[in-house]
């Protein structure tokens, strides 16, 4: 999977001094143009922006102000090109109520200093009013966060006297990598505010960490909560037709392989006929479920009793499951709504994000097999990922057809979400590896994971697993690829929540 564009609105303005217009000629200009660069780079990242140009009084930043609160924006973007006042910078943020990001981002690398005079150096001083911005967004309670580093120009600025080509320069590379980020951070905070996000059943029995508070959620992620019955899901399964039934199974068969009977575990086995067919019609029932309710993520489980019909629909879940998360619609088993909203990050991010747990620690070759029974996103699989049989579900009523894949082997990061004493989520990442190697053959998902700076690195299997438990987490996480904790950083800053990396 590769990483969508941004996906967001921008509210992006300029800020310079009006009285330094009359006094230096072609200043305001050639300002102007390092604005429209910005504004140019931020559309080919994929963000819609709104550009309202220099603003360089109280009134222009007033009325810039006013137009990102029409257009909606998602984020606003403060570019600074040389000196101004914080209180012509104020307005332009102050009552649209989004976060802001100031951009210091200086033409050139290097100031010719025996030949600059004044006007030349108010064209590279980005760095002298990001502090007193900075005092006054703090004082008045505006949330932002500042990018440093080179502007990044591929030609040379007519008049300019310093070299202004630093389109190579690692401090131009690493500023748009982190504006890149913010951009990615935003669209998840948009995704998750318009999230509906369906909650199937109930949680599973017992497990403390997985308890969640709806309002909670609404509250601090933005996300809509529908709460769903079995009943729901069984009057759809009852009205699937033979056509869609086929065309499932022609789906499924063309993402997943069948297997034989596992080697090593007796209650896996080669698919039964009928509970494919029965794990693909419940996955037709599925699909209408989440389009009738316009879900983008599912949270389920549920026990039934004596074999009844809503105990055999909670055991034919899995397949559909895995369809509907490979589809951009994660979901997430055993009732774990926080591990759904990882796993909604984590495939906005374009990472895929797949239900996942601690199975086990190797101390011989240092690595935790990770993984679990239920749905898998079959989009970041390595390999093609297998349809298996299972006699019964361990600690789970029923039986019927489960998943068995290993994560693509390569960078991966893992996300979690859980919630502190005093009521508020935060959200617990790290950055490691998918290793290549053998894997268990009892239908669940599992991967090799080391959580080190390099795949070869040494890895403290036993220090990690006591930093990860001291954070108190949710005993469930999204497995995705790539390294991600960058943007899940600032996507937590913008939400105003914490994110520990470990």
């Amino acid at each position: 999977m590769s990483p969508p564009k941004s996906g967001c609105k921008v509210g992006l303005f300029s800020i310079g001094l009006a009285a330094y217009w009359p006094q230096f000629a072609g200043l305001r200009e050639r300002l102007a143009g390092y604005g429209d660069f910005v504004g140019e780079r931020l559309t080919q990242m994929g963000a819609e922006v709104v550009n309202v140009g220099m603003v360089d009084d109280q009134p222009a930043a007033a009325a810039a102000g006013e137009r990102f609160i029409r257009e909606n924006v998602d984020l606003v973007i403060c570019y600074v090109t040389t000196y101004s006042t914080s209180s012509q910078v104020l307005p332009a943020v102050q009552r649209v109520k989004r976060p802001v990001l100031i951009l210091n981002m200086q033409p050139t690398a290097q100031l010719n200093y025996l030949k600059t005079g004044t006007g030349e150096w108010l064209a590279n001083c980005q760095a002298c009013c990001v502090p007193e911005i900075a005092c006054a967004f703090e004082r008045c309670g505006i949330a932002f966060h500042t990018v440093t580093g080179l502007l990044g120009l591929e030609t040379q600025t007519p008049g300019a006297i310093a070299n202004e080509v630093t389109a190579d320069h690692p401090a131009a590379k690493a500023a748009w990598e982190e504006i890149g980020q913010w951009l990615d951070a935003t669209r998840v905070q948009k995704t998750l505010a318009a999230s509906r996000i369906g909650f199937l059943g109930h949680t599973y029995h017992g497990m403390l960490d997985m308890y969640s508070d709806f309002t909670q959620h609404t509250g601090q992620l933005g996300v809509h909560i529908e709460i769903l019955e079995m009943d729901d899901l069984e009057a759809r399964v009852n009205a699937v037709t033979e056509a869609q039934l086929k065309a499932k199974q022609e789906e499924a068969f063309a993402l997943f392989d069948v297997s034989e009977d596992s080697p090593s575990d007796p209650i896996a086995k080669k698919p039964k006929p009928e509970e494919l067919d029965w794990a693909c019609r419940v996955a037709v029932g599925l699909d209408r479920l989440a389009e009738d309710f316009d879900l983008q993520g599912l949270a389920y489980y549920h026990r039934g009793v004596d074999g009844n019909i809503h105990e055999r629909l909670a055991a034919g879940l899995i397949l559909g499951c895995s369809l509907l998360t490979a589809r951009g619609i994660p979901c997430s088993g055993e009732g774990d709504l926080k591990n759904c909203m990882a796993m909604k990050v984590m495939d906005t991010l374009g990472a895929g994000g797949s239900y996942t747990e601690l199975y086990a620690m190797d101390f011989a070759e240092n690595f935790i097999l990770m993984g679990h029974d239920g749905p898998f996103h079959a989009r970041i699989a390595q390999g093609r990922p297998v349809l298996r049989g299972l006699g019964l579900y361990h600690g789970k009523r029923g039986y019927g057809v489960s998943v068995e894949a290993q994560v693509r082997n390569g960078p991966v990061t893992i996300l979690g979400l859980t919630q502190t004493r005093d009521g508020q989520l935060k959200w617990l990442c790290a950055e490691g590896w998918s290793l290549p190697g053998e894997i268990l053959h009892i239908g669940n998902t599992n991967s090799r994971l080391r959580f080190t700076a390099q795949p070869d690195d040494a890895f403290d299997v036993a220090g990690w697993m006591n930093r990860w438990a001291a954070q108190g987490p949710t005993h469930h996480v999204a497995l995705g690829i790539g390294h991600q904790s960058g943007k899940i950083i600032k996507m937590a800053r913008l939400l105003g929540l914490d994110c520990v990396e470990m």
